[in-house]
C-alpha cells in the first residue's frame, strides 16, 4: 500500500518514509507513525508524518497496519 492517501495511515503503523534531507537520494527510513501532519486527504509525494522518534518524512510505503 502506498502512502499517498491519508485514510490509509494511522498512528501505530510501521511505515517507510523519505526524510526531507534524503529527498535527493530517496533513502527510506522505517519507523512507527506518531502523528499525521498532512491535513489534505491525498498528497502526490506521500502523507507527511512524525515518527515516534521525532523524525518527519513523507510516507512512501505502509509496511504494517499496526494491529496485533
Amino acid at each position: 500500500m502506498n502512502g499517498q492517501q491519508r485514510e490509509n495511515i494511522r498512528a501505530g503503523m510501521r511505515v517507510a518514509v523519505v526524510l526531507k534531507q534524503d529527498q535527493p537520494t530517496g533513502t527510506r527510513t522505517v519507523g512507527i507513525v506518531k502523528d499525521l501532519l498532512t491535513n489534505s486527504p491525498t498528497h502526490p509525494h506521500g502523507i507527511k508524518v512524525r515518527l515516534t522518534d521525532g523524525q518527519v518524512g513523507r510516507v512512501q510505503e505502509i509496511l504494517s497496519n499496526g494491529e496485533r
